[in-house]
């Protein structure tokens, strides 16, 4: 059974507002606004008329009101009055109602006549009533932050990797060599454009490219040539057999540095290798404890939504379905690429992919519910620095300016947006820091105490970046000072 009810107006506006629930997530205002409540508008469309209607014998911005009507029309002074007076009169009616309005409302208007009450429906998507538990009732697991001799071993090796050379080899090609070589491909001796490729650098058996390309290459030398068939992954000519020519040009094989002393003055700061192994260790204890502090975020939050059964405003998830879509299909468009063939080159069908993004628009709504509504519980905002900390980290991910992003948020209406991340950011700290979080050993995990230490970090980082930033100011000065002493 729908639900309606009135609520007294105001004092400083008499306007009237029914809400009928049409469902848990969806409401329908009845507005009734006395004609007198629209002169303000009213005035301000007269005037603005006058200003851009050219009638002989008055100047622009000096034409009467009776003028325009007679000439104009007062109908279209009235609409767009209301057109302009409409959007304040909905938000009395929202906040006269005691709703949380989600997404773009839709308005109609019923009665419309010079000096009669003005009367309008509006039916939005509301944040619907749920109850949050208590988030010390939540219990999740996270990894520990035991760091093995393995994986300081397995780290070192990752670096002399990043720090191994290339060198020529007079010998035919093996597996893991890398080669420089050129490639072209024909389907029924028709050259294929978009498979022709000269200079190529290729590591024998990544598998990273055609089918069949390192058993043709396993055996050559450099200056050889051979030819196979294969079946093209993509292109025009996806899944057609085609014959592919490989020429190798050179063959080189990774020459990786010795684990020693000597390594350890090239990849780092310190002079022997056990500094060096000990500086490792603390190091990943330190990547380990950020990595459990994020999951214990991650899973605390699914702990919370799972506890939680919420309708969720289908008006809403739709909005956020076709976002997301839209920046899909512009990622993809970056990239010389659109949906469906990006689809068909995956091997995913259409209905999948519109499944799986729904349920991602799903839970990203849910999401969003919680922690505004945890949020507004536990009374939790956002202050000038926080919002600053946050734009200058998205800045350093862009690659931007802070000073450029925040004047970009401001005029584009976004900093709201930014606000409602950093709330939401919070929030998802506050269920962490509640719920009891233990590693595989059992041991309690102290978030709280880790996120302030990582905060500290963090604070520090941003504070030494703004120093340096000030001393390259601060030589900047002096290097003009000193061009100004010496031109004097």
């Amino acid at each position: 059974m729908a639900l309606s009810y009135h609520l007294i107006p105001r004092s400083d506006a008499d306007v009237k507002t029914d809400v009928e629930e049409l469902s848990p997530t969806r409401v329908r205002l009845s507005v009734e606004v006395p004609f007198e409540e629209l002169k303000p508008s009213l005035d301000k469309a007269y005037r603005e008329i006058s200003q851009q209607v050219r009638i002989k014998g008055f100047r622009p911005g000096r034409v009467p009101p009776p003028v325009i009507d007679r000439n104009v029309g007062r109908e279209y002074v009235l609409s767009q009055a209301v057109n302009e007076a409409i959007p304040g009169f909905y938000d009395k009616a929202v906040a006269e109602s005691g709703i949380r309005a989600l997404g773009t409302p839709e308005v109609d208007l019923k009665s419309l006549d010079y000096g009669q009450q003005i009367t309008f429906t509006v039916e939005v998507d509301i944040s619907p009533e749920f109850e949050l538990p208590d988030l010390a009732t939540l219990s999740v697991e996270v990894d520990g932050t035991l760091v093995t001799p393995d994986e300081v071993e397995e780290y070192l090796a990752s670096l002399q990797e990043r720090f191994a050379s290339l060198k020529a080899v007079q010998r035919p090609v093996a597996n893991d060599d890398f080669v420089s070589i050129d490639l072209s491909a024909s389907v029924d001796g028709k050259a294929v454009d978009d498979a022709q490729a000269s200079g190529l650098s290729y590591q024998v058996g990544s598998g990273s490219m055609l089918d069949g390309l390192d058993e043709a290459l396993v055996g050559l030398s450099a200056g050889d040539t051979t030819s196979f068939r294969t079946e093209l992954a993509g292109g025009d000519f996806a899944g057609q057999e085609a014959d592919v020519t490989v020429t190798v040009h050179s063959v080189k094989t990774k020459e990786m540095p010795g684990l020693d002393d000597d390594f350890a003055q090239l990849a780092s700061e310190f002079d022997t290798l056990g500094e060096f192994r000990s500086a490792t260790r603390t190091q990943l204890e330190q990547v380990k404890s950020v990595q459990q502090v994020m999951q214990a975020r991650e899973k605390s939050l699914e702990a919370l939504l799972d506890a939680v059964d919420i309708p969720l405003p289908e008006g809403i998830i739709q909005a956020e379905f076709d976002q997301n879509k839209e920046n899909i299909e512009q990622q993809l468009k970056q990239a010389g690429m659109d949906l469906p063939s990006y689809l068909a080159m995956n091997g995913e069908a259409p209905e999948k992919f519109e499944s799986d993004l729904t349920k991602r628009s799903r839970r990203a709504v849910k999401i969003s519910l919680v922690l505004d509504k945890l949020a507004r519980q536990e009374e939790i905002g956002v202050n000038p620095q926080e919002l600053s900390a946050y734009v200058a980290q998205q800045a350093e991910q862009m690659g931007v300016s802070p000073d450029r992003l925040a004047q970009q948020l401001v005029q584009n209406g976004q900093i709201q947006f930014a606000a409602a991340e950093v709330l939401r950011a919070k929030a998802m700290n506050v269920i962490a820091e509640r719920a009891r979080v233990t590693d595989a050993s059992g041991t309690v995990i102290d978030v709280k105490a880790a996120l302030s230490s990582q905060a500290g970090e963090a604070a520090a980082e941003i504070l030494e970046a703004a120093d340096e930033d000030d001393a390259d100011d601060d030589d900047e000065a002096a290097d003009d000072d000193e061009a100004a002493d010496t031109e004097a």
